[in-house]
């Protein structure tokens, strides 16, 4: 038998389309992706990566050239990703949410000559073209690659070629896209590879495969020899009847969609047992559903807080701090994190500030766009060193654990006071009327801004409750951190991984 793969995620820097061979190598019959209609064996993801890496190159792809891929997970989906890369080029998964504009603006950065895409998506865009030379239907796949046996040429990534791009979720303009380097994923995955998986790990994505959030748990698996079980979309009651039915072992849900477990009525008549490691990432993680999900899930609980740029990643066993539900946890080996006043000076813990922070896995930078890198970057002046600006507004307890305050650009600042949406978020949460709850700042000729707020109600709570709602969690704020106004809404707005976009919340106002 043909060397354990697994050996080589001790090295500091490797082939990860090397690795896909090595697996398909050594674990032959064994299950590598399967999407809910076809199982796909470790010789046969290395074999059909090998002949579409053939068929890019033979088609003209350039070293560190851009595949678009545009439609929901499947192995097709998976496989095309993994081939861009082996053939020397790098994977650009599109925002199937997106706008037609914004998808041509993507296809139009990226710089691919080929785009593949599915049905339904090509129906939906109707007769809008994307500019793409070459358009590949998904479920032409099998007539697109080159013929059995082929094997594509060699390419031997160095450390900076780009590997993916992953698209922001921004809510306007074009999504910028945020280039990762073969070396950055090599660290970042071979880590939890080598941390949390194994040849016997099987993992239900059942988040999209554009999403960073997907290849949090996608890719580690990948290096690892496992099983990548696909979810085209999530369902709650067919994620339980997978999961039970496959016996995952691994899996990455945001917080919507613990929620979602967490309140089906038939939740715990599955078979969880098998789970080993669950992950959350992507949006706040309430406490008080961390504490569910350790409750009644089996297995460990890991929440990985960080940024799709890089900077400090936060890698938090939940269920090994039960007391420190409230926080994100602490950077991870080899991350650094600082946390600044206004003036980028460091503040003690306990005092809030912008963080800050860097790692050996930071990206490349913004593809075309070097100015808004640059302006992601703090630049530490006592030693030049650059620093990711990660957008939030958090503090450090006692114990070097992370606790997040709030997004800097939702800070409201009124009659000159930094006001932060979450501590005014928890107390409306308090009371037992409210399931979620949202502030936002809008202007004010009085004092600037104003912190307004949004909640669903819980079943049997009405409107007419709202102002004895406001009422009481005024009372429990400052002067100065008094919500103006509440208004009830059905469900709070989303993106496509439960991110919460107070940017609709603001439009609302605007528009009533």
């Amino acid at each position: 038998m043909s060397q354990n793969p697994a050996e080589r995620l001790d090295a500091e820097f490797g082939s990860f389309p090397g690795l896909i061979a090595a697996w398909g190598d050594y674990r032959g019959e064994a299950p590598a992706l399967y999407d809910g209609a076809e199982t796909l064996s470790w010789r046969e993801v290395a074999d059909r990566v090998e002949r579409i890496a053939a068929r890019l190159q033979a088609d003209g792809l350039q070293r560190g050239q851009a595949v678009a891929i545009l439609g929901t997970t499947c192995n097709a989906y998976a496989l095309i990703y993994l081939a861009a890369i082996r053939a020397g080029g790098c994977a650009a998964p599109l925002t199937t949410s997106a706008s037609p504009e914004q998808l041509k603006g993507m296809a139009i950065d990226s710089g691919a000559i080929h785009l593949f895409i599915d049905q339904a998506k090509l129906d939906e865009l109707g007769g809008f073209k994307l500019p793409v030379q070459n358009q590949i239907l998904l479920s032409e796949l099998d007539a697109f690659m080159a013929p059995e046996g082929t094997k594509a040429a060699p390419f031997e990534p160095t450390e900076k070629d780009p590997l993916n791009i992953i698209y922001s979720s921004g809510t306007t303009g074009i999504p910028k896209g945020i280039v990762h380097s073969h070396g950055m994923r090599w660290r970042q995955m071979t880590f939890r590879a080598a941390l949390n998986y194994g040849i016997d790990s099987r993992t239900l994505c059942s988040t999209p495969l554009y999403s960073n959030t997907t290849m949090a748990v996608f890719l580690p698996t990948m290096y690892s020899g496992g099983c990548a079980s696909l979810m085209g979309k999530f369902d709650t009651q067919k994620w339980l009847e997978r999961a039970a039915a496959e016996k995952i072992t691994h899996t990455m849900l945001v917080p919507v969609q613990y929620r979602r477990l967490m309140q089906f009525e038939q939740f715990d008549d599955y078979d969880l047992s098998s789970l080993r490691m669950k992950y959350c990432t992507s949006a706040p993680f309430p406490a008080d559903l961390k504490a569910e999900v350790l409750k009644r899930m089996p297995g460990g609980l890991i929440e990985i807080y960080g940024m799709t740029e890089g900077g400090v990643a936060c890698i938090f066993p939940v269920h090994e701090h039960p007391d420190k539900l409230h926080t994100v946890g602490y950077p991870a080996p080899g991350h650094f994190l600082k946390v600044l006043d206004e003036q980028g000076n460091e503040v003690p813990p306990g005092v809030a500030g912008e963080l800050v922070g860097k790692s050996p896995t930071m990206m490349l930078g913004y593809k075309n766009q070097p100015e808004k890198t640059r302006e992601g970057y703090w630049i530490d002046p006592s030693d030049g060193s650059t620093w990711q600006r990660m957008g939030d507004v958090g503090r450090l307890d006692a114990d070097g654990f992370v606790e997040l305050v709030g997004r800097t650009k939702d800070v409201i600042i009124s009659g000159g006071f930094n006001i932060f949406p979450v501590d005014l978020e928890g107390e409306l949460l308090k009371d037992d009327r409210v399931a979620e709850a949202a502030v936002v700042g809008v202007p004010s000729d009085q004092w600037g801004e104003t912190p307004v707020g949004f909640v669903v109600l819980k079943n049997g709570a009405s409107e007419s409750d709202l102002e004895d709602i406001r009422t009481v969690a005024n009372s429990r704020l400052g002067k100065t951190q008094r919500v103006s106004a509440l208004h009830a809404i059905a469900e709070m707005p989303r993106s496509h991984i439960g991110k919460l976009l107070k940017t609709e919340l603001r439009d609302m106002l605007g528009s009533s």
